[in-house]
């Protein structure tokens, strides 16, 4: 199944209800064109049915996590895959792009380094209002339902993800996503930087 989130202006957003050890999202931009962010394992109809609602160009891997049949998917797809350069070894499959701070997909779509989860988990930042922000791994739903930052045992590095989110306080953008994604309990948005900055508050305070 594949569900409408979001139509925005200039993008629309879609969640594929896939079982994996990620949530896995489908950016249809009217400049970049479709990103699979995540993938699922691949089937030609699914690929089918994400092409119909614009070309697929773009796999982005926030980490490791949410990278599967990345090969199959490339090659059936033409798609280029996207992952930040500490990730790549780890990811079972060919980085086309590699990704640094520098990295832009469009005018307007960024990538952000937010390692911590991962060695080189990232970002990607749609920032044209109303902003979308994909976090990968590196936030993940609280009990309020909003993304938070959660300290998991096989962290690479607590720290590093502390100081990452300290550099989300300044980004504005109305509706965010990670890996983790509960129907009916999640939530996304709009105003969530103003509502994952309450949550990130009370964890540094």
């Amino acid at each position: 199944m594949i569900e409408c989130l979001i139509t925005l202006r200039d993008r629309s957003i879609y969640r594929l209800a896939e079982e994996g050890a990620a949530a896995v999202y489908y950016l249809a931009d009217d400049v970049a064109g479709g990103v699979l962010i995540n993938t699922p394992r691949y089937r030609a109809h699914l690929a089918a049915r994400l092409a119909a609602l614009a070309r697929l160009r773009f796999l982005f891997y926030p980490s490791r996590v949410g990278a599967v049949d990345v090969d199959r998917w490339r090659m059936a797809t033409g798609a280029e895959s996207l992952a930040f350069a500490a990730e790549t070894e780890a990811i079972a499959g060919s980085v086309d792009i590699v990704l640094d701070r520098q990295s832009k997909l469009t005018r307007t779509i960024d990538f952000l380094p937010m390692p911590g989860r991962t060695a080189g988990s990232g970002a990607l930042y749609a920032r044209n209002l109303p902003g979308v922000l994909f976090l990968g791994p590196v936030l993940s739903p609280g009990e309020s339902g909003w993304p938070t930052l959660a300290q998991q045992p096989d962290d690479f590095s607590y720290e590093d993800r502390l100081f990452g989110c300290l550099g989300l306080q300044d980004l504005r953008y109305e509706y965010a996503f990670t890996d983790v994604f509960v129907p009916g309990k999640t939530r996304f948005g709009p105003d969530a930087s103003r509502a994952i900055r309450q949550e990130l508050h009370h964890v540094l305070a």
